[in-house]
């Protein structure tokens, strides 16, 4: 059993359907991912990543034309169903259909590109993928934020996405997810986004109850595409990536622990998976 799950029929015709003007095809994307806490006191961290940008309706295809890059599978480079969404290993068309029609959303079959980290050597984790939805004539209407903690845990921001020409999108939500020990579970996030093109850009400020800017993220990436020449330029550069994350993060908490950061214990998971 090779862990590959049939396609719907659903998802098959929106597949073949040609894509609309400005929506991506799948990528690589390279950048920086860079945190600056602000209170109670100044710590910085930036450091050099790559992501995968994929259309959800076709990752075999994406696996088929690659030698690196694996669906469901065992590979250096690989996506698996089961790191995102409902965690069960179901494909993603479903249920990101589902999630939109519970939100209000029109959307039945959209087109939807995914950004996140992929697993390299059989390892991912990721703080944040990034979900974006357009409507059949390419304008984006939804951002899923699906944001996960070290705790095995993760909670989806279903947020409206209003765009304004060539402006970036604005988006604010009440933060009710636990992600950091020394951060409060209560305030609200403001997103800046610029979609994926030549160019993607997330900025996120976090803002305490009080409305203290606590925390600023930001990913700024340029795009390439995803083939195996450029994936095999990314490994050479960032070869243990994914393991590099999830310690950098553990680091950087050691160092904020020392620093005199104050704790905050873990609340009960919200009751809904998405806030939309």
């Amino acid at each position: 059993m090779d862990g590959s799950f049939p396609i719907s029929r659903q998802a098959s015709s929106n597949r073949d359907r040609t894509p609309a003007p400005g929506i991506p095809a799948s990528s690589l994307y390279h950048g920086t991912v860079s945190h600056k806490r602000l209170l109670p006191f100044v710590h910085e961290l930036d450091y050099r990543v790559f992501s995968v940008l994929l259309d959800i309706d076709r990752l075999e295809e994406t696996a088929r034309s690659s030698r690196l890059f694996s669906y469901n599978r065992a590979g250096i480079v690989s996506f698996h169903d089961k790191d995102h969404g409902p965690r069960d290993g179901s494909p993603l068309r479903p249920w990101i259909n589902r999630v939109l029609s519970e939100n209000g959303y029109d959307l039945a079959d959209c087109p939807v590109r995914l950004l996140t980290f992929p697993r390299l050597w059989g390892y991912v984790f990721n703080p944040l993928s990034i979900y974006y939805c357009y409507d059949a004539d390419g304008s984006l209407k939804a951002v899923l934020h699906e944001v996960s903690n070290t705790f095995g845990e993760w909670h989806g921001y279903l947020l409206p996405a209003e765009q304004n020409g060539t402006h970036p999108i604005s988006q604010q939500a009440r933060k009710i997810f636990h992600v950091s020990p020394f951060m409060p579970v209560d305030g609200s996030y403001f997103f800046t986004l610029i979609p994926p093109g030549e160019k993607i850009s997330t900025l996120i400020r976090y803002q305490d109850a009080e409305g203290n800017d606590r925390m600023i993220a930001r990913h700024t990436a340029r795009r390439s595409k995803l083939s195996d020449s450029h994936l095999m330029e990314m490994l050479l550069r960032h070869p243990m990536m994914t393991f590099k994350v999830i310690a950098a993060i553990h680091w950087e908490a050691l160092k904020l622990w020392k620093k005199g950061a104050r704790f905050h214990p873990k609340p009960d998971l919200p009751r809904n998976r998405i806030t939309g």
